[in-house]
């Protein structure tokens, strides 16, 4: 005889409090930091009782687990937005906007990301995916600028993918320190121009030259001049 299924009533219920218990995991996290989080101040932050917590959870980790799975893949969507074909068919600056913006928008409606992802005890399942994550983004930055310069040896167009985004990450420290409005957005603002400022010399004249690039061909208009 088969199982009957949950009625739908109840899993909406289930669901809803597992939203309630990682929201309360993200304050939690995002003010004490993973190691130092418990499970007892997440039931606490989400007005439940420990064991209320554990018939969805069973420790700190699997919470760690389940927010950052979350999070991770919010942040793979932004990376494949960011990086469409269409946005690598920008000017530089255009293309700084369409690439930065999203990460730092991720970034400061998300600040836990940083905080569970950069701590000194999380769980290995999220330094491994956050590293993979990693790796994809450089590859992506390397990619983008091997389309520009096919002639570019891999070995250089590594060192300079790591250090943009090296840059990149030391930025967006700054842009989230910053109050959020007129302050936070010159401080994107001026982000994105020490980037152009490194990287204008490097690609900018090969954007500037379509026709000899890949992306000519699949572009269908010219861009202006910026």
């Amino acid at each position: 005889m088969s199982e009957e299924p949950k009625p739908r009533r109840r899993q909406a219920r289930g669901e809803r409090r597992i939203a309630q218990l990682l929201q309360a995991a993200t304050s939690v996290f995002c003010t004490s930091g993973y190691t130092a989080a418990s499970t007892n101040a997440i039931a606490r932050e989400a007005h439940v009782s420990p064991g209320t917590l554990y018939q969805y959870f069973p420790n700190k980790e699997a919470i760690a687990i389940e927010l950052g799975d979350r999070l991770l893949h919010e942040m793979r969507e932004a990376h494949g937005q960011a990086f469409s074909a269409e946005n690598l068919a920008l000017p530089l600056p255009e293309l700084l906007d369409a690439v930065v913006d999203p990460m730092i928008e991720f970034n400061c409606q998300n600040p836990v990301f940083l905080a569970l992802m950069h701590g000194s005890d999380i769980p290995g399942r999220i330094a491994e995916e956050h590293d993979a994550l990693h790796a994809s983004l450089l590859a992506r930055i390397s990619d983008l600028l091997g389309l520009y310069l096919p002639e570019l040896p891999r070995t250089q167009r590594t060192l300079i993918a790591d250090m943009t985004f090296a840059v990149f990450k030391g930025g967006l420290a700054l842009v989230l320190a910053a109050p959020e409005g007129p302050e936070r957005d010159a401080t994107s603002a001026e982000l994105k121009q020490v980037l152009f400022r490194y990287l204008d010399p490097i690609i900018g004249s090969a954007l500037d030259d379509r026709e000899a690039t890949p992306a000519a061909t699949a572009a269908t208009t010219t861009r202006p001049a910026p």
